[in-house]
């Protein structure tokens, strides 16, 4: 009798286990864009001009990743004599490509730019995302190089959407960013949070339940706790100021996780919220009132200091 009551038990477990594995490789192998498809997207949008992008004035460079891959970069310099800057930190499943809106806007006000490839993403190297535990790390990489080549008397700051937003996030609080601004559009605020939310709306399984299982395989297969990206526990130390920007009718990552940030942040902050648009569209539907957020926020919190 033993033998039949412990085959279901083994059954459940079993599964119970494949749904953990699961849930473990959609975090780390997650189906990403062609590269080639999110240029024609940008472009047919007009969003991208390949022409005028290729015009600038630029140099591809490949960062070395503390881990051991490269980051593919890109230093735009309309401005050499400027000190001001911006990085730019795309979404998942992106790549720099879709930064370049973004790029745009503060080339118009004066700044020269860089944008990259986070790991496992578009020409850069690297087998696994990690939603900002390992990509901070790189982003210090890129921010590095960036003073290293331009002297440290730059005037900079970070621009990052989704995960990029995430990103910037962790980089700023828990490894003490050297960046003077940041603008944080549509992070979460825990991926853990933001996984059981995503998994139970795709499965309509109790998500709570198979997180410690997602989160015990990924610790064994790719070195790290899910619970430790969570730029709400660190949010409160970033000493700089933040621009938050969310859409309102975001349904994807809500935006209660953006003003919880706002909330927690210390210090210089603004928040923008915007009336219109999905995930990561405030730009796209909202653009004259997103540029008047950025405007507002450089005059009033992150003013570049006399160079």
């Amino acid at each position: 009798m033993k033998k039949w009551f412990s085959l279901p038990a083994t059954a459940a477990a079993l599964a119970a286990g494949g749904i953990g594995f699961y849930m473990s490789e959609r975090v780390m192998h997650i189906r990403k864009k062609e590269d080639s498809l999110v240029i024609s997207r940008e472009a047919a949008a007009k969003r991208l001009d390949l022409k005028a992008y290729e015009a600038l004035p630029k140099e591809e460079v490949f960062i070395p990743s503390p881990f051991g891959y490269k980051l593919k970069s890109v230093f735009v310099k309309p401005f050499p004599e400027s000190k001001k800057w911006m990085i730019f930190c795309h979404g998942v499943t992106e790549n720099k490509m879709n930064s370049v809106k973004y790029m745009n806007l503060f080339l118009k006000r004066g700044f020269n730019a860089v944008l990259y490839d986070h790991r496992r993403h578009g020409e850069s190297g690297g087998s696994t995302t990690s939603y900002g535990y390992y990509e901070k790390h790189d982003l210090k990489a890129v921010a590095d190089e960036l003073i290293r080549r331009e002297g440290d008397g730059i005037f900079f700051g970070i621009h990052g959407e989704s995960m990029g937003a995430a990103t910037l996030l962790l980089y700023a609080g828990e490894l003490c960013g050297r960046a003077d601004f940041y603008i944080a559009d549509c992070p979460f605020s825990s991926f853990r949070a933001q996984l059981i939310r995503e998994f139970t709306r795709e499965t309509r399984l109790p998500g709570k339940c198979f997180f410690p299982l997602a989160d015990f395989f990924v610790r064994i297969r790719d070195g790290y706790s899910l619970r430790r990206v969570s730029p709400i526990d660190v949010v409160g130390r970033i000493k700089q100021p933040v621009l938050f920007i969310h859409s309102a009718k975001d349904d994807y990552i809500p935006p209660a996780m953006t003003k919880a940030l706002y909330e927690k942040k210390k210090g210089p902050k603004q928040l923008f919220i915007a009336e219109n648009g999905a995930h990561a569209q405030s730009l796209n539907l909202n653009r004259e009132q997103y540029e008047q957020a950025i405007d507002e926020f450089l005059e009033k919190m992150a003013a570049p200091r006399k160079l």
